[in-house]
This record gives structure tokens, C-alpha cells and sequence, in this order.
């Protein structure tokens, strides 16, 4: 029995991350501290300016945990990995997980490459992004590679030169074969240059000198060099039209601010790089009334800049942070960078005049998302709670775990099982079973087998943070009374206790309703709950139906040779290259068994054996 105000007690005096539990040994807030006696016995303390959300969450907490760290700046990462990790309810949590593209010159080589990548490494390469528009960026590579006659291989140069022929994109004009020394390096590192001022976004500087180029050639009466450079300089004015890039007159910076209604927040991020706005990107927190501003913009600062890849020399922010916390999110953002990092909250000027700008786009794009935010809220959360009412639950079905067993006259059983939080399906935690234990098409049994499984390994991995660890608040089964009898029996085997419900169909195999307590639940048809109810039918069936016809097309294309130990897939299609089909396989000598490539003597016999034996 965990003894709260005895824990406290044992707290030390020095940094790191408390994690505070339910009694359902779920994760609902994670926070960190320089001085862990002291902020997690606040908790506890009794005030009367504590907000009602706190003093709610205080009252839902069985035990806590701490991880102790040698700095703040230590704690300050784990917070955030774990709140990533655990998504627990009463954080402020950013809800997109979104990680850009960034176009890659690869300058660090003697024959340098373009390519798209998301993945910034400290490789003394040359990075261009984050890019928002991931269309636009692999379009823009696809013509800078067009126009530009850069190789697009993987050969270590010049260690690999002369190895090979140069290959087709040299014969047709898009790379000049420096794998064949058919260009020196110098001449090379200046188309290179050229394309980085493209990304660069000096397009004037390029234009002119191209035109130069051009002009010289066709002076010289090589009219079809000419050609060349004016299809790049067209290629070059269509970049600059995709680009839409604009000039700030702001550094290399992100410029953040916020838009709030209600318990949530959308966030706007401009990226300006070079002085010119390269991209947006907004994000979508919750933020329970209990945050102020502040808290709001330091939440999401330091989950943002914890898992992106750049890190800019300024951060251009409409709120300050938390005083307490800016030193180790500063001390964190430096480390990461490995440069200063500056952080400023403008009152004024063309840095404040980007912050109104995108605390307007802020406004806008949130008020505009509105009517999409609530009609999806009623798909989900409103559908939600329809299911709760409709059945007489207790709390609301927040996670739904929904089975079904999928074969063809018991030939390949499998179950399924997929999952629904908040109303929205979490492929992550989809799951397929082999039914192991039953034979031929007795659903009842498979059921049975595929649901004890599941809790079999949460109860294994319950204390070890594995996949299966949260159990769900209630179970969906594709059928009847018979299906929910075998959950029931799974569950009584191991001594958990979750609702079920069995998804009826009518007559022509569509969802009718829910049976629950021996009673069958009916929905109206045009209800954002049935419709939730048919979503998850029809997905646990699809996915079943997938995972058994892959199983089965599998089957189906076994060999024979598969049974022999020894035979893998290279000497099976040696064997049937050799003598064509399986019987001419059977009748032959070890001798002619050896012909075949990829055969050894011990394999040709036991090829020999297998047919032979008696």
C-alpha cells in the first residue's frame, strides 16, 4: 500500500521527473523540478488558490514516482520524452507529432548530391529547410536534379572512379559521369555552387549569371549550350514562382504565438531562414484553463524543440516563458544547436511586427478549423458519450478494443484486434493473432484463445511498460452471445473484469446495434454513435480479413523444397531453374542435384533423402 505522506518525506532535495499514477497505474501527469521535495509536496498542500483542475488531478492520484538527474537540464529532456511517451491527461500536450523535410547538398563530398531527407545531422553538409510543403520540396529537388547535371548515385567518390561505365542518366544528359572522370572536381563544385544559391534563394544573383553563360555561348555559336542554360534559367524562374519565398527583414528565427478558446490552443510557427519566410506550420495543444499564457508557450517550446531537428539562432516568441524554467530550456536548445540560441519577446519593430502576424494566422486558421474541430468533436467524444449513456455506463468508453476472427472453412484461423481512443482509431496498437490452439472453424474457442492472450501479456508486461499495458475500457466483438461469452471466460480465467459488447449485423451483413447484457442495444441509424459503432465493425473486419488473406496467398505459393532442411529460397529457385518442376527434382542423383547453383553435397543429399525415404 503506497502511503502518500510517508513518500513524501523520502522525496530528495535535488532535480529530476515525478510521474504521478491512478489507481489504474496509468500515467496522468508528468512534471519536472529542480527540487523534488519541494514541488511535489505543493501538490499536496492545501490552498485555496489551487485551480479546480489541479485540485481534480491531486484527487486522482494513487502514488507517484521520480527519476532523480544530475541538472535541470536533464530533467528538462526526460519531462519531455516521457510526456511524448505517455500522452498523460492533465499535461499540456502537443497534439501533432510532425517532422519536416530539409533538402540535403551533400558539400561535405567531392562530388556532392541533392536529396530530400528528415534527418538533420551536424555533418558539416549543407541543410535547407524545415521545409512545411513536402510536395513542393521533393518537387523542387526532382528539378533541380532535372536541370542541373548532378549525379543522383550512391558511389563513393572518387574511390569508385572508373570502376563502371557511366550509366544511363549520363547518356541522357542529367549527370555528367564524374564515376567515369569525365568532369573534373572543380568544374562540378561549380554547378553545386549554382544550385545552392538557387536554394538559397538568390535567384537575381543566378538569373544574371546564367544569362551571362548563355549569351557567351551563343556568341561562340554553340547554340546548343545556349539551349542549356535557358531551359535552366526557366527552370530557375519556376522554383522562384514554387518558393513563394518572402523578405522579413527578421534573421535565421521561428517566430511563434497562439491562438486560445476553450482548452485548447493552436500554435503558429513561422520558419524564416536567411531573413525570408520559408515555411508555416501550426499546431494544435490542449490547454486547460488552469495554464496561463505563459505555461502555454513554454509547454510547447519545449516539447517542439525536443524533437525537432534545427534548432534557429533566435526564437521570436508573443509570450515570455516561465522565469524559472528559461534558463535550462535555453541551456537545452544550446546544447542541441551548439551555438547561442537567443530567445526574445519583442514590444516593437519588425520582430513584434512578425509576432502580430502570426498570432493573426493564429486567429484565423483557428477560427477557420472551428467547425471541423466540432464536428469532429461529435464524431468522436459526442459518439462517445452517446455509447456511455445509451448503455448505462459508468465512465466514458475512452480506449475500445474490438476483435473478430476471420477464415475459410477453418483453414488459417486469425483474430484481430483494433483500437479506438477518443473516437479515433490507433493503428499503433493494432494487433494479429495466429490462432494456435484451435482446430478447424470454431470461432467460440478462437475467441476465447485470441482475447486471453491479449491479457496474458498484459499481465506480463504490466511492469514492464510494453505495448499491452493499458487495458481498455471496454470490448467490442464481432458477433453474438457466443462471442461474448468466450471474452467473458477469457477474462475470468485471469481475473479481469472489462464490459463487452457483441456488434449484431442485420441480414445483409450491416450493423444493426450493440448486444449488451444479454440485451440488444438499438442506435439510431443516423446517430454519430452508430456510426462510430459501424467504423469499428467494419475495421476489425478488414483488418481480420487482410491478415488471413495474406496467411493464405502465402500458403498457397509453398513449396515442397520449403520441408527440406537445408533448402532456403536461393536454392529452391536454383533447383526449379535446373530441372523445371518438382518431379524431375525427385528422380534426380545427388550428382545432378549438384549441378544446380548454390548446392552443396550435405544439401543435394538432403534433397536425395527427403524423396527417398521410406
Amino acid at each position: 500500500m503506497f502511503d502518500i505522506s510517508e513518500e513524501l518525506k523520502k522525496l530528495p532535495d535535488k532535480p529530476g521527473v515525478y510521474i504521478m499514477h491512478d489507481q489504474s497505474d496509468e500515467i496522468i501527469y508528468v512534471g519536472k523540478a529542480i527540487n523534488l521535495k519541494n514541488r511535489v509536496r505543493q501538490y499536496f498542500q492545501h490552498s485555496k488558490n489551487k485551480a479546480p483542475k489541479v485540485i481534480a488531478m491531486v484527487s486522482h492520484i494513487a502514488y507517484f514516482e521520480y527519476i532523480v538527474t544530475d541538472s535541470e537540464m536533464e530533467a528538462l529532456l526526460l519531462e519531455c520524452n516521457l510526456i511524448k511517451e505517455h500522452r498523460p491527461k492533465y499535461n499540456v500536450m502537443l497534439k501533432d507529432d510532425k517532422t519536416y523535410p530539409y533538402i540535403k547538398v551533400t558539400v561535405n563530398e567531392d562530388y556532392p548530391r541533392i536529396f530530400i531527407t528528415r534527418k538533420y545531422v551536424k555533418d558539416k553538409n549543407r541543410y535547407f529547410g524545415p521545409i512545411t510543403d513536402a510536395t513542393a520540396a521533393k518537387e523542387t529537388v526532382d528539378l533541380i536534379n532535372k536541370l542541373f547535371p548532378i549525379r543522383k548515385c550512391r558511389k563513393s567518390l572518387p574511390k569508385e572512379i572508373g570502376k563502371e561505365r557511366p550509366c544511363l542518366n549520363y547518356h541522357i544528359g542529367q549527370c555528367l559521369a564524374p564515376c567515369d572522370n569525365l568532369i573534373s572536381k572543380e568544374e562540378y563544385g561549380k554547378i553545386v555552387d549554382e544550385v545552392i544559391a538557387v536554394l538559397e534563394g538568390k535567384y537575381d544573383y543566378i538569373i544574371k549569371y546564367l544569362e551571362g553563360l548563355m549569351y557567351a555561348a551563343s556568341d561562340n555559336m554553340d547554340f546548343e549550350k545556349a539551349a542549356m542554360y535557358r531551359d535552366r534559367i526557366a527552370g530557375v524562374k519556376k522554383i522562384m514562382e514554387k518558393q513563394k519565398i518572402t523578405n522579413t527583414g527578421v534573421g535565421d528565427s521561428d517566430v511563434i504565438a497562439f491562438s486560445r478558446a476553450m482548452d485548447e490552443a493552436l500554435v503558429q510557427v513561422f520558419f524564416i531562414r536567411g531573413g525570408k519566410l520559408s515555411g508555416r506550420e501550426h499546431f494544435l495543444i490542449n490547454a486547460p484553463d488552469y495554464i496561463d499564457r505563459s505555461g502555454i508557450m513554454t509547454q510547447f517550446v519545449k516539447q517542439f524543440y525536443s524533437g525537432t531537428a534545427y534548432i534557429p539562432r533566435e526564437l521570436i516568441l508573443e509570450e515570455e516563458l516561465i522565469p524559472e524554467e528559461e534558463p535550462a530550456i535555453i541551456e537545452l536548445l544550446e546544447n542541441m544547436r551548439g551555438s547561442k540560441v537567443t530567445i526574445t519577446v519583442p514590444q516593437k519593430g519588425e520582430k513584434n511586427k512578425m509576432v502580430e502576424l502570426a498570432a493573426r494566422n493564429a486567429a484565423i486558421t483557428f477560427e477557420r478549423m472551428g467547425e471541423r474541430l466540432k464536428k469532429e468533436q461529435r464524431q468522436t467524444i459526442g459518439a462517445l458519450e452517446e455509447i456511455k449513456e445509451v448503455l448505462g455506463l459508468d465512465r466514458l468508453p475512452a480506449r475500445i478494443e474490438a476483435y473478430d476472427i476471420s477464415n475459410t472453412q477453418g483453414f488459417e484461423s486469425v483474430g484481430s484486434m483494433v483500437v479506438f481512443e477518443n473516437g479515433k482509431a490507433k493503428n499503433s496498437d493494432y494487433r494479429k493473432f495466429r490462432i494456435k490452439t484451435v482446430t478447424g472453424a470454431n470461432d467460440f474457442a478462437s475467441m476465447e484463445e485470441v482475447i486471453g492472450r491479449r491479457l496474458a501479456h498484459y499481465l506480463r508486461e504490466k511492469s514492464e511498460a510494453g505495448s499491452f499495458t493499458r487495458l481498455p475500457d471496454m470490448i467490442f466483438v464481432d458477433g453474438g452471445k457466443t462471442q461474448i461469452t468466450a471474452a467473458l471466460n477469457a477474462m475470468d480465467n485471469v481475473g479481469v473484469h472489462i464490459p463487452v459488447c457483441g456488434m449484431v449485423k442485420d441480414d445483409r451483413h450491416r450493423t444493426r446495434g450493440l448486444l449488451y447484457n444479454d440485451a440488444e442495444i438499438e442506435f439510431k441509424t443516423n446517430s454519430e454513435g452508430f456510426k462510430l459503432i459501424t467504423r469499428i465493425q467494419d475495421e476489425v473486419h478488414r483488418f481480420a480479413i487482410e491478415y488471413h488473406r495474406k496467411l493464405r496467398s502465402e500458403k498457397q505459393v509453398h513449396s515442397v523444397l520449403d520441408d527440406i532442411e537445408g533448402i532456403g529460397p536461393k536454392r529452391r529457385k536454383a533447383l526449379m531453374k535446373q530441372f523445371g518442376d518438382i518431379e524431375a527434382i525427385k528422380n534426380a542423383e545427388v550428382a545432378d542435384l549438384l549441378e544446380a547453383e548454390e548446392m552443396t553435397i550435405k544439401a543435394a543429399e538432403s534433397v536425395y533423402a527427403f524423396f527417398h525415404r521410406t
